[in-house]
């Protein structure tokens, strides 16, 4: 059976480009980006005990992280230290610098957030997160 006008797979792709873009360019005008956004949200609320688990956590594989750490830290927004209790791990923690791009970053997240949902409802978003989720369940990893 053919779908009835776009398929929802492409229109959600061709949404999520849009949407993605927009947001990162929020972050841009702010001195971030998502990935910068993720590390030092993630920093923020979350005590990680490694590397490691610094890239499990915002999905990303470690090589891809120690990239963008590497900037991090040259710009003087992360410190890497040497983890307490594990001579072999080493922490990442924001800086000054870094937990003032945060809080920058979060009214931009926040403003983003009051643009994108204008118009809709409580009960509009909450039916949306109830359909990403259903779709996610239907495609995802787990699903056959």
């Amino acid at each position: 059976m053919r779908p009835r006008g776009t398929p929802i797979g492409l229109q959600l792709a061709r949404t999520s480009k849009t949407v993605g873009r927009a947001f990162n360019d929020a972050l841009a005008e702010a001195g971030g980006s998502l990935p910068v956004w993720l590390i030092l949200t993630t920093l923020r609320g979350e005590a990680h005990a490694s590397q490691q688990e610094l890239a499990r956590a915002i999905g990303v594989e470690g090589p891809t992280l120690t990239r963008h750490l590497d900037q991090l830290e040259a710009a003087g927004l992360v410190r890497r230290v040497p983890h307490p209790d594990d001579r072999r791990a080493i922490r990442v923690v924001c800086s000054e610098s870094g937990l003032e791009l945060h809080r920058r970053l979060l009214e931009v997240v926040i403003a983003f957030n009051r643009r994108l949902t204008a118009g809709l409802s409580e009960d509009d978003l909450d039916t949306l997160r109830r359909t990403l989720d259903a779709l996610d369940a239907n495609v995802g990893p787990s699903a056959g």
